[in-house]
């Protein structure tokens, strides 16, 4: 009878903990509802459907918490993003242990939460999931290779990089991610077929008083082109301290690429000479600066390549002081060999006496936790010396740390183009940009303009991505990045007089961008207005031709002239890289405007710019 009492008892308990919580959004539309009994799960409803179900929050809860209900209403005005004013309107929801608090924010575009440490010094292992409620499609990113997808997701075996972006149907898209990612391991997802469940791979963390664990991140939206134009990454870390204007995004020039390069009887290296030409060029075009590449200390991957006093380092602080005197940044490449081997800070502190603007961190060693670790401490140190910082070679994925750190202008969290020829087709780019460019700024190296198929003088890459010349000139555009990092020589640019006006034009901060239409692996168009107020459009598809047609209703009510460069109508990704047209069209703006049609090539883009009456 005794056990049978204490049987009755837990029962009881245990009943009494079970309740429900919920949480909307501003706009209504989408419900979070939490449930504690003797764990925590949650589930996600859009638009009265369940799109996730019984999901785990995947850290223990003890006792009854203590629930408390906010709203927050706010604008963020970043140093540059994709737009100058941001809604920070989030309804938020707190579910308070003894040891814990659990954290809930609602925004009008997705829903996130995290476990908030609030004792003494713990060790936690995550063991949450996110729990589809039918079997919807899904992309992924895969590191340098083409992404997964589309894949159904009960055809999902195995291990999964995010960003996961899963199309529910023609109206309703989500994206799965994380922000704010101070402790613990980068996101990974593991699934087994038929489950349409995808765990957190997680390992045991420490975490201090006041730590917490990484958002965990559901984002929504009606098109996919509002999962990429969404803020919420970096509305979920915490707002900069200090000053960050000395900042600069925009375009660089790149000397990587134009090594070997010929053009009549100047052989273009990596040297002195070289960087005075494109530095010259940067400053004639308006462009914001150059990047130093590899070896300019010595053979980066060798011990004893000093990143100080290595083999080029007077004709670096040369070129230095010769940008400066023309307002043109420098960025200098540091490798991990030599960034682990020499005293980081000293390192940084040492470019930042030279007057850099900027380092371009190549393959960082370590596990993935090992290297987020080493990325937050770079990204701080950088931003102490006044440095912006590009990570290359297979960096942690973004998670909105641009907000905290506006020097973090870009990573490769993709394929770079520069030597991509094998698995980089037009349908990656359609694809990446619905997918890597979701979770922040990304260094893609678009912009070839030189698509002669190998072999050439180049040194590296003599076999190009296939691709048109109006193509690469849109995707310069609609990859979003702090810094828009171009490979090619000035003369080729030359060689496409419209095409350099679009890219000269590309003055950051941007004051407004919006992904105006596309689909995922087909074709993307995407509008933003630069820094002068001045509107700029791009489009790219897959391997099919495609004609476009948009309304202008995001131009003001008045008469634009509107300067198109597109495919010429032989143009082909495979067969005639180089054929483009150019055309001027009067075209008015506003709800009542008119309409542009833009004739797409197979593999190609079109770009325009508006120019008021």
């Amino acid at each position: 009878m005794r056990y049978l009492f204490l049987f009755v008892s837990l029962c009881i308990a245990t009943s009494s903990l079970a309740r429900d919580y919920r949480l909307k959004t501003q706009d209504g539309k989408a419900v979070m509802t939490i449930s504690v009994n003797e764990r925590l799960s949650y589930s996600l409803t859009i638009d009265g459907t369940t799109v996730l179900k019984d999901s785990k929050i995947g850290f223990t809860a003890y006792g009854k918490p203590k629930m408390t209900k906010t709203k927050h209403r706010g604008v963020w005005t970043p140093l540059w993003g994709k737009r100058s004013e941001v809604r920070d309107d989030y309804n938020a929801l707190s579910l308070v242990y003894n040891d814990k608090t659990f954290e809930f924010r609602a925004y009008n575009d997705g829903f996130a939460w995290r476990c908030v440490n609030t004792a003494e010094t713990v060790v936690w292992k995550e063991t949450s999931d996110f729990n589809f409620a039918g079997n919807y499609t899904a992309w992924y990113y895969n590191g340098e290779n083409h992404n997964i997808g589309p894949e159904p997701l009960n055809d999902a075996d195995g291990n999964r990089q995010p960003v996961m972006t899963v199309e529910c149907n023609d109206q309703l898209y989500l994206a799965v991610h994380e922000a704010c990612l101070y402790q613990g391991k980068p996101l990974l997802l593991r699934s087994e077929a038929g489950s349409k469940r995808f765990d957190i791979i997680s390992e045991e963390t420490q975490y201090h008083q006041g730590d917490a664990s990484a958002w965990r991140v559901v984002m929504f939206g009606r098109t996919p082109g509002t999962l990429v134009d969404s803020h919420i990454l970096e509305l979920l870390n915490p707002e900069p301290k200090g000053d960050f204007t000395w900042v600069k995004p925009g375009t660089y020039l790149w000397d990587w690429r134009i090594d070997g390069a010929v053009w009549e009887d100047f052989h273009y290296g990596m040297n002195y000479e070289s960087w005075v030409r494109m530095i010259d060029f940067a400053k004639k075009q308006g462009f914001t600066g150059l990047v130093l590449d590899a070896n300019w200390y010595g053979p980066e991957f060798e011990k004893d390549s000093n990143p100080v006093t290595g083999e080029k380092a007077r004709d670096v602080q040369r070129i230095i002081d010769y940008g400066k005197s023309k307002g043109i940044g420098v960025w200098l490449y540091l490798n991990d060999v030599a960034g682990s081997n020499y005293p980081i800070e000293e390192t940084l502190k040492q470019y930042e006496s030279w007057g850099a603007a900027g380092v371009k961190y190549g393959f960082m060693e370590g596990s993935p936790t090992e290297r987020n670790t080493k990325t937050v401490n770079i990204t701080r140190l950088c931003a102490k010396h006044h440095l912006c910082v590009d990570f290359h070679d297979h960096p942690v994925h973004p998670w909105g740390q641009a907000r905290t750190y506006p020097n973090a202008l870009t990573r490769e969290y993709c394929k770079a183009q520069l030597d991509g020829h094998q698995i980089f087709y037009p349908k990656t780019f359609v694809t990446s940009a619905f997918v890597n460019n979701i979770a922040g700024p990304i260094d893609q190296n678009n912009g070839f303009f030189d698509l002669r198929q190998g072999p050439t003088t180049r040194v590296d890459n003599n076999q190009e991505v296939p691709t048109t010349v109006c193509a690469e000139a849109a995707r310069v555009f609609i990859t979003y990045s702090g810094a828009a990092v171009i490979p090619d020589i000035p003369e080729y640019y030359q060689k496409y007089p419209s095409l350099l006006e679009f890219l000269s034009a590309h003055k950051q901060p941007w004051k407004e961008s919006k992904t105006l239409a596309g689909k995922i692996g087909e074709c993307i168009v995407t509008v933003r207005q630069n820094a002068e107020g001045q509107y700029i459009l791009a489009a790219a598809t897959n391997e099919e031709a495609r004609t476009i047609t948009i309304p202008l209703d995001f131009l003001p009510t008045k008469t634009f002239r509107a300067k198109i460069t597109e495919d010429a109508p032989d143009a082909h990704y495979l067969t005639n890289h180089a054929a483009t047209q150019y055309r001027e069209v009067e075209v008015v703006g506003g709800r009542n405007g008119s309409t542009l049609t833009l004739s797409l090539a197979p593999g190609g883009g079109a770009c325009v710019l508006f120019a008021p009456f």
